[in-house]
């Protein structure tokens, strides 16, 4: 079995909350609580929960664009969890996002060649012919017509101007890309241009991705494997085919029973969930998703559930399944 190419292990994100009048610390907002899991190369991850859920700030603490409360994250077999920014710079080179919205993503004064000449000047890789050679190839990578370097943002639309946004990603050849919401944004028909371009790409170039979304159709199509996160933690992970047709969690059932059909007159089992998502400041005891389930015990109150092998990769935090 091939070596992780990313591996996450214990990762917590905590961000203080602070007084109004003192600035004093009052509290703790535990966006990412507790999260782990490996990445092999080539392999595409799907993380999906609700708003809230931390999928956004796991995504951003992998890359270090938020440091880590606790946990260790290890890229390309390296612990990359406090390493100084001098450090971590060339290895930005192999790690890279795509944005939710493309339009604010990118800079709005400048064109698209100067939008993907940055990535190359910033580290030393190109310059003269050889820069304009390279952004001209970026834009013919991802479906773009060579005199769009000549124009801005405003001037595409949004599938246009996330095409940018994957060829800005592309530029160095990383090894590794985060897809924080990339088509979230988009319309439906638009959507599935860009899935099959990612698609594509990783088939071509070698690429890992991890995938945030709240769109489990969008998850479906194109994720080797799947994470559920309720309240800054995973509470399900496991191979597509086992998480869609068998999930293990009511939370995963929860969120499968909204997913619309794709044939008319098909219907799933309603699976009722009470009440609103806990904030993360003050999470409830036990498990957090013990007040929404329709399926708790007394010990759910109390116990925090561990997580439980199912066999095949399947893992399920719940007590329902001996967590």
């Amino acid at each position: 079995m091939a070596e992780p190419l990313l591996e996450v292990a214990g990762l917590k994100t905590h961000f203080p909350v602070l007084s109004k009048l003192l600035r004093r610390r009052v509290g703790t907002v535990k966006a990412v609580d507790g999260v782990d899991f490996a990445v092999a190369p080539g392999e595409v991850l799907g993380i999906v929960g609700e708003s809230g859920s931390g999928k956004t700030t796991v995504g951003k603490s992998i890359l270090r664009l938020i440091q880590p409360t606790e946990g260790s994250i290890s890229f390309e077999g390296r612990d990359i969890t406090n390493l100084p920014a001098a450090e971590m710079m060339p290895l930005r080179a192999r790690m890279q996002i795509v944005f939710q919205d493309p339009m604010s993503s990118l800079n709005p004064r400048m064109t698209i060649g100067r939008i993907l000449a940055a990535p190359f000047e910033i580290h030393g890789v190109a310059k003269g012919q050889e820069l304009q050679d390279r952004v001209a190839g970026l834009l013919g990578l991802v479906g773009l017509p060579e005199d769009a370097a000549q124009r801005y943002p405003h001037e595409f639309s949004g599938g246009q101007r996330q095409r940018v946004g994957i060829a800005r990603a592309l530029a160095l050849r990383p090894s590794l890309i985060i897809g924080d919401e990339p088509v979230s944004a988009l319309d439906v028909s638009i959507q599935a241009q860009i899935l099959n371009l990612l698609k594509r790409l990783q088939g071509e170039l070698g690429l890992t991705y991890i995938l945030i979304s709240h769109n489990l159709g969008v998850v479906s199509h194109i994720c080797d494997r799947v994470a559920v996160m309720y309240l800054g933690r995973v509470v399900e992970s496991g191979p597509r085919e086992a998480l869609f047709f068998n999930p293990k969690h009511p939370y995963t059932e929860a969120l499968l029973a909204a997913v619309p059909m794709p044939e008319p007159g098909m219907r799933r089992a309603r699976v009722p969930l009470g009440g609103d998502v806990p904030s993360p400041a003050n999470p409830p005891p036990g498990c957090a998703f013990h007040p929404r389930c329709p399926r708790a015990m007394a010990r759910c109150a109390i116990e925090a559930p561990v997580p439980t092998q199912l066999g095949d990769g399947h893992v399920v935090a719940c007590h329902l399944h001996g967590g």
